[in-house]
């Protein structure tokens, strides 16, 4: 009991620091761009409006983005950490079973097809085809003997995966028109977002949050297998499939709002872990936190890298979450 208290305290002052952590990247992210903008007159416009040239631009622009960040970031960290923890691997982020490609597949044939060239008309069709995929990669993954298995699952969004590229990657062959617009998307990036798409998407960002929150036990228990899982009287299949739908919506989130934004689902579910230790009723609410900062920082970053110009907060994580991949591959590979 006594040593409890300790490691409860520092838990609780690592999310307090990771608060602290989130605060500054907003208030970077509003600050910081073409125009910098200092943080008392960032306060100032939220606090008491106006209509100056710099509050306009932190309320019409800078605000919107920000909010984005906010919401993709934490959903694909939340996203990434039920991931790993339902298929038991930890290289597992929302790309793994397909679900992100099966959104990116929904948005080019919106775009190719059904005429849609809006952000806002996006967010349907790419929540209809991440779920499409989860649901048949988990209705392959269950047949057979055994069930939903972490490493069926993850053959299965493997296969999956490799069929939906094929598909976009014809569509946009036969529909050229396509190509440049779909790329813009592609890419990643919280920019030119309007704040109608955080309206449109916050919905979905709290039931998913509540789906794998609701599971955070039954996560610890798969941790140490399915049979062990069992024995604590978890139902592990009913695990798998609400922190999958839990998993699907968050990353439907991500993807519908600003493209197939890469490696916030892989790094902060590890960073967190590394942090608040593997329970998950910690390790949520700490990558909830670091997700957004991981994406904040990076949309800075890639704001004052190459002035005029902006490099996408898509880039800017697959430049930062490359190496860590790479560290991690090597230090699981590592002999003990």
């Amino acid at each position: 009991m006594a040593a409890a208290a300790p490691r409860l305290s520092r838990r609780a002052l690592a999310i307090a620091v990771a608060v602290l952590a989130l605060l500054l990247s907003v208030l970077l992210s509003l600050a910081v761009g073409a125009r910098t903008i200092a943080p008392s007159a960032v306060m100032d416009a939220l606090l008491h409006g106006g209509h100056t040239e710099a509050a306009d631009v932190i309320r019409q622009l800078r605000l919107p983005r920000t909010l984005i960040g906010l919401m993709v970031g934490a959903a694909l960290a939340l996203a990434g950490t039920v991931l790993q923890g339902i298929t038991r691997n930890p290289i597992a982020d929302p790309g793994i079973l397909g679900i992100s490609q099966g959104a990116s597949v929904a948005v080019v044939l919106a775009i190719a097809y059904a005429g849609v060239h809006t952000l806002t008309g996006y967010v349907w069709f790419a929540f209809a085809g991440a779920a499409l995929a989860s649901v048949a990669v988990y209705a392959i993954a269950s047949r057979g003997r055994g069930g939903a298995t972490p490493v069926k699952l993850a053959l299965g969004g493997a296969a999956i995966n490799a069929l939906l590229v094929s598909v976009t990657m014809a569509v946009l062959t036969t529909k050229a028109s396509a190509l440049e617009e779909f790329r813009f998307w592609q890419v990643g990036s919280i920019s030119g977002r309007e704040a109608e798409v955080a309206e449109r998407i916050w919905p979905f960002l709290l039931v998913g949050t509540v789906l794998v929150v609701s599971v955070a036990r039954g996560l610890d228990a798969l941790a140490l297998g399915d049979d062990v899982a069992k024995g604590l009287g978890q139902n592990v299949a009913a695990v798998r499939v609400v922190g999958g739908i839990g998993a699907t919506v968050l990353t439907g989130v991500g993807v519908a709002a600003a493209g197939p934004i890469a490696f916030v689902g892989l790094a902060v579910p590890h960073i967190a872990r590394a942090i608040v230790g593997g329970g998950h009723r910690w390790v949520l609410p700490m990558a909830a936190l670091l997700g957004p900062v991981m994406l904040l920082v990076s949309d800075v970053v890639g704001r004052v890298l190459l002035p005029p110009g902006e490099v996408p907060a898509g880039v800017m994580t697959a430049l930062i979450g490359v190496p860590f991949l790479v560290t991690l591959v090597r230090r699981k590979a590592a002999p003990a």
